[in-house]
């Protein structure tokens, strides 16, 4: 699966009533198991005890899920729960028909001091045939293979402004850029409504301070 060492292979069929039995689910999220998932396997563990990397400060293991899909859709909040209970940093590989969506969420640990994982955001590919997901295992440690899959998934989305700016900025700036879109798009909504000259006015110079911001990210 995707070039990785065999020495990581797990191959583990893991029935979805494990994830029922484990993972505290809502009646929303088990129609979701039901109806959008077919087979989960728990196919790779990349770790220091399974290749030749040096063990990472904040991620010990990752774990590559392969989720088959009934249905070209799967509801993000069954990958956030997964991600939520499970303490280990996992790559998911959406397959439905022959192709393949790579899904990795920028996991960090709670503040609370235990084991817990917030997941703050998700990245994902195109549909692609398995060949062409652009997924390299590379780094020198298990936290430096995490940050370029997520970087790699993401794509352009992630690329760092700065030589050395770190995942955790990266992804700061992305949900700023998003904010911004997001506060564009409404004002602009605004904008066409409004029957007020001054108000249109007004609402375009504030536009324009957004819109400013947006380029300068």
């Amino acid at each position: 699966m995707i070039g990785l060492p065999k020495t990581t292979e797990f191959n583990r069929r893991i029935p979805k009533q494990k994830f029922y039995e484990n993972i505290d689910i809502t009646p929303a999220l088990r129609k979701v198991f039901v109806e959008q998932v077919k087979i989960i396997y728990w196919k790779n563990k990349i770790a220091a005890s399974t290749t030749n990397l040096a063990q990472g400060n904040e991620v010990t293991e990752l774990e590559v899920f392969e989720v088959r899909l009934n249905t070209p859709v799967l509801d993000e909040g069954l990958l956030r729960q997964i991600d939520r209970t499970i303490p280990y940093h996992i790559l998911f590989l959406l397959e439905y028909k022959g192709k393949y969506q790579a899904w990795i969420g920028y996991k960090e640990a709670a503040v609370s001091g235990n084991k817990a994982f917030k997941v703050n955001c998700y990245y994902h590919t195109e549909w692609l045939p398995e060949d062409e997901l652009p997924l390299k295992l590379e780094g020198l440690n298990v936290d430096a293979v995490y940050e370029n899959f997520v970087r790699q998934i993401a794509g352009d989305k992630l690329k760092a402004e700065t030589s050395g700016e770190s995942l955790k900025a990266s992804v700061a700036r992305d949900e700023h850029r998003k904010q911004l879109e997001k506060q564009i798009s409404v004002l602009q909504g605004k904008i066409r409504k409004e029957q007020q000259l001054n108000k249109q006015m007004q609402m375009n110079g504030e536009l324009k301070k957004l819109k400013k911001e947006l380029m300068n990210i």
